[in-house]
This record gives C-alpha cells, structure tokens and sequence, in this order.
C-alpha cells in the first residue's frame, strides 16, 4: 500500500465512529476525498458523498459504512459507575476486562469494564458469559456528582484496541467493519481520478448501517443511481472452528469476495467478475441466498430498483476488538471497483431478463447452432 494511502487508513483507523455518532470518522473521509474528487457534500444524516464525472448520465454508486460497533451510557451509579447498552451488535462474551473510551462534550475519558472476580463467582457462574446488565464501567470516580462532571447519559463509547500490524501484510483492529469499507471507496475514488470515464461516480461513506443500513438507504434515494456497489466485510473461515460447509471457503489475503446471490445483480455482478479476471486481480466467490445484511440490500431495493453488488473484505474475528484484515485485499479491491468503472460503458441494459436473452440468442441451439 503507498505510503500516503497507509497514513490515510491509519488515521481513519484511530477517529471514532459508533453508529449515530461517526462525525470523528466521517471529516477524516471528507478531507481526503475533497483533494481529488469533482465535487464533494454532506447529508443532514451525516453521509459524506464525493463525485466524479456528474455530468455523465449513467449514475454508479460505491458505499462503504464508516459506522462501528460500541456502547452507549445509560446509568450512572451513586457510586460514579456507569452501567451501558451496546450499539450495534456487539459480543457480549467480550466485554468484559475491556479498555474503553467515553466521547464525552469535554474529551474522551478512559475507563475499564468491571465485573466480579472470579475467585467472588459460583462455580457455575464461572462458566457463563455475564450479561450486559451485571456489567459497568469504571473511570476512576468515587461518586455520581464526580462522574457527572465528565460523562453524560448518551454518551457514546468505542473500545481502547487500536491497529496492529501482525505479520506479513495482516492487521488487527477494532472497527475494521467497515472502516475498510469507507477506506475501499475513498481509494477507489482517488484512482478514478486519474481516468476518463463514460459514468458519473458516487463514492459514498454511509452511516448507521450497523443500525439498520440508514444511511445506505437515504443516500441511495438521494443520488438515484442506475448501479451501486457495497463494500464491506465478508467472515473469513481460515481459522479454527470456522465453518467452510456454512460460510464458503473464503481466505484472509486471497483478495476480495464478489458475492452471488438474489441481492445481487446478475448482469453488474458478471462485470465485476470479468474485470477481477481480466486483470488477473485475486479474488473469491461467495453465496449469498438471501439478503445480504449490507448496504447492499437498502441499494437494491431504493425506488423502483437498482442494479446492486456486494464486494467484501474477509476479515476474521467480526465484531470483536481483534478483527483481522489483509492490508493487500484492501488494494485490490479498490483496483477491482476502479477497474469495473472504467471499463463501463455509458449506456448498460441492468436488466436480468434482458441479458438472460442475449445469452439465449447467442448460445448455439440442439441442432448446433443458428441456421
């Protein structure tokens, strides 16, 4: 990865981004796009949407969620602890013994994730994952009135795990669904740049996709775009306990995970494939028989309907302070979208039943072909 693309995600990496309170994250995106797109704005949800070539008539959209999973304050204790909520999906089993930060009005305050010892446990207690409402937070306080003063109800809270490098060319982070999205859509802008296209381009770092793909939705109806291709993250099964008969045999640094499926597109995901192949660019396949769960489905369904993809990072470990990634499938995937748009023409027929017959007209019949 170039070294000022590496800065980028680093600092992309380090700016919070909870569901609903992602504006941390978000100016990071906004001062990078700004350098190389056509035009650039914000949404009064908070989406950042930079442009390429408007003029175009035919409307492609990328989108990549910024948001995150964490906490947010709900009590304070008379004692100064702070009991919370998750944001977002978060896993239970992990919390506790966590390093967190509260995003308070004054500046992030430190705090850690109590629960009794174990020496303190029934024996059967010490076997079961404590639930959210027998957990707290400690900052240090010794009162309410103290605590008061630094945190507020509704404070957001994202957890003290920031990137490593592991080994080779692999990193582990909190956050990495889908900050690597957003970083994927940035890039792919930046390389974008640099062509002439037959299509307008929307890059679009969504919000609050955690809590229902909000952001994915509002932004979709807003630009109205003939196409839109998410980019997220995809469960890795190369580790232990994984299962490949469920989740596909999908790899961490293999490259980057074209979905299949109802959610998708069969004529926009033929493309996406074409152009993995033909720039001989690593990638895997994967079923998605339902919806996908991604911005994906919120594209798909906007209007009247629009020509939707799912391409995805594997990343191991989801929703946890310790998500895998390979920093290569990062490149790749934005040299995959970037090759996608530019290889598109000005005018695509999206339809599925229209390419269906093409195909038929094309394929040779019993007799052996056409007469």
């Amino acid at each position: 990865m170039q070294q000022d693309s590496y800065r980028f995600f680093e600092k992309l990496m380090a700016a919070p981004s909870p569901s609903g309170f992602e504006e941390p994250a978000q100016a990071v995106v906004y001062d990078r796009m700004k350098t190389f797109c056509d035009g650039i704005d914000t949404d009064v949800h908070g989406n950042v949407i930079g442009v390429l070539n408007a003029k175009a008539d035919l409307r492609v959209m990328l989108a990549g969620h910024i948001d995150q999973i964490g906490l947010m304050i709900l009590h304070i204790t008379k004692e100064g602890y702070l009991t919370f909520d998750d944001i977002g999906g978060t896993d239970v089993a992990t919390l506790p013994s966590k390093r967190v930060v509260i995003h308070g009005k004054k500046g992030p305050v430190l705090g850690v994730i109590g629960r009794k010892a174990v020496h303190l446990m029934k024996p059967d207690d010490r076997k079961k994952a404590a639930p959210i409402d027998k957990l707290w937070i400690d900052i240090g306080t010794t009162s309410k009135k103290e605590t008061e003063k630094l945190v507020a109800i509704g404070d957001p809270v994202t957890f003290a795990a920031p990137m490593i490098r592991l080994q080779g060319e692999l990193a582990a982070s909190a956050g990495f669904d889908d900050k690597v999205g957003a970083f994927v859509v940035t890039e792919t802008m930046r390389l974008l740049a640099k062509k002439r296209l037959k299509v307008a381009v929307y890059g679009v770092s969504t919000v609050q996709e955690e809590l229902g793909l909000r952001g994915a939705r509002t932004s979709t109806f807003g630009i109205d775009p003939h196409a839109g291709i998410a980019i997220d993250v995809d469960h890795a099964t190369d580790y232990p306990d994984a299962s490949k008969a469920l989740g596909g045999e999908i790899s961490v640094g293999k490259g980057p995970v074209i979905s299949r499926g109802g959610n998708i597109n069969r004529v926009l995901g033929e493309m996406i494939v074409t152009a993995a192949t033909r720039r001989r660019l690593p990638h895997q396949i994967t079923g998605d028989p339902s919806a996908t769960g991604t911005d994906a489905n919120a594209i798909q369904i906007s209007r009247s309907g629009v020509a939707a993809a799912l391409v995805s990072i594997p990343n191991r470990y989801m929703h946890s302070t310790v998500e895998v990634v390979s920093l290569t499938d990062l490149e790749n995937a934005a040299k995959l979208l970037a090759g996608v748009i530019a290889d598109m023409p000005a005018k695509v027929d999206f339809r599925p039943l229209a390419a269906h017959r093409r195909r038929s007209r094309k394929r040779p019949g019993p007799g052996g072909g056409r007469k």
